[in-house]
Protein backbone atom coordinates (compact mmCIF):
# COMPACT_ATOMS: atom_id res chain seq x y z
CA UNK A 1 0.00 0.00 0.00
CA UNK A 2 3.14 2.44 0.76
CA UNK A 3 4.18 1.98 -2.81
CA UNK A 4 1.24 3.46 -4.61
CA UNK A 5 1.48 6.39 -2.94
CA UNK A 6 4.74 7.25 -4.69
CA UNK A 7 3.63 6.82 -7.47
CA UNK A 8 1.91 10.17 -7.97
CA UNK A 9 5.18 11.59 -6.39
CA UNK A 10 7.60 10.07 -9.30
CA UNK A 11 4.72 11.31 -11.67
CA UNK A 12 5.17 14.54 -10.56
CA UNK A 13 8.69 14.70 -10.68
CA UNK A 14 8.86 13.17 -14.06
CA UNK A 15 6.75 15.91 -15.17
CA UNK A 16 9.08 18.76 -14.08
CA UNK A 17 11.86 17.22 -15.12
CA UNK A 18 14.19 19.24 -18.17
CA UNK A 19 13.44 16.47 -20.41
CA UNK A 20 9.62 17.21 -20.03
CA UNK A 21 9.75 20.75 -20.71
CA UNK A 22 12.34 20.74 -23.68
CA UNK A 23 10.47 21.40 -26.79
CA UNK A 24 11.73 20.98 -30.37
CA UNK A 25 11.66 24.29 -32.01
CA UNK A 26 12.10 24.82 -35.83
CA UNK A 27 13.55 28.19 -37.04
CA UNK A 28 14.58 29.62 -40.37
CA UNK A 29 17.77 31.72 -40.91
CA UNK A 30 18.48 34.42 -43.10
CA UNK A 31 22.44 34.04 -44.88
CA UNK A 32 22.49 36.36 -47.44
CA UNK A 33 26.42 35.71 -48.16
CA UNK A 34 25.93 32.38 -49.48
CA UNK A 35 27.34 32.70 -53.13
CA UNK A 36 27.88 29.74 -54.99
CA UNK A 37 25.95 26.10 -54.73
CA UNK A 38 28.58 24.50 -52.76
CA UNK A 39 28.23 26.77 -49.57
CA UNK A 40 24.70 24.72 -48.29
CA UNK A 41 27.39 21.96 -47.36
CA UNK A 42 29.61 24.12 -45.57
CA UNK A 43 26.72 26.02 -43.49
CA UNK A 44 24.85 22.55 -43.04
CA UNK A 45 27.84 21.11 -41.67
CA UNK A 46 28.54 23.87 -39.07
CA UNK A 47 24.75 23.50 -38.11
CA UNK A 48 24.42 19.50 -37.65
CA UNK A 49 27.96 19.70 -34.99
CA UNK A 50 25.60 21.63 -32.81
CA UNK A 51 24.44 19.46 -29.50
CA UNK A 52 20.80 19.65 -29.91
CA UNK A 53 20.30 19.93 -33.60
CA UNK A 54 17.85 17.41 -35.49
CA UNK A 55 17.70 18.94 -38.73
CA UNK A 56 18.99 21.42 -40.87
CA UNK A 57 18.32 22.52 -44.47
CA UNK A 58 19.91 24.77 -46.51
CA UNK A 59 18.74 26.63 -49.44
CA UNK A 60 21.30 28.14 -51.48
CA UNK A 61 17.98 29.76 -54.07
CA UNK A 62 16.49 31.24 -51.17
CA UNK A 63 19.59 32.06 -48.90
CA UNK A 64 18.08 30.42 -45.94
CA UNK A 65 18.48 27.35 -43.73
CA UNK A 66 16.19 25.84 -41.54
CA UNK A 67 16.75 24.13 -38.57
CA UNK A 68 14.92 22.01 -35.90
CA UNK A 69 16.25 21.89 -32.68
CA UNK A 70 16.21 21.05 -29.10
CA UNK A 71 15.79 24.13 -27.07
CA UNK A 72 16.96 23.01 -24.04
CA UNK A 73 20.17 22.05 -25.40
CA UNK A 74 20.95 25.11 -27.84
CA UNK A 75 19.52 28.43 -28.84
CA UNK A 76 19.28 30.56 -31.80
CA UNK A 77 22.32 32.65 -30.89
CA UNK A 78 24.29 29.30 -31.06
CA UNK A 79 22.92 28.47 -34.02
CA UNK A 80 23.92 31.80 -35.29
CA UNK A 81 27.25 31.77 -33.84
CA UNK A 82 28.11 28.53 -35.79
CA UNK A 83 26.82 29.80 -39.30
CA UNK A 84 29.54 32.94 -38.56
CA UNK A 85 31.98 30.83 -37.77
CA UNK A 86 31.99 29.11 -40.45
CA UNK A 87 32.18 32.16 -42.76
CA UNK A 88 28.39 32.78 -43.41
CA UNK A 89 26.52 35.53 -40.96
CA UNK A 90 23.37 34.60 -40.02
CA UNK A 91 20.01 36.50 -38.75
CA UNK A 92 16.78 35.00 -37.79
CA UNK A 93 14.36 35.22 -40.38
CA UNK A 94 11.04 33.75 -38.18
CA UNK A 95 10.39 31.11 -36.44
CA UNK A 96 8.42 27.97 -38.34
CA UNK A 97 5.16 26.43 -36.65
Amino acid sequence: MLKIQYVPLIAALLCASPLALAKSQKVSLNVPTMDCATCPITIKAALVKIPGVTSAKVSYERREAVVVFDDSKTNVDELKKATSDAGYPSFLKSAVN
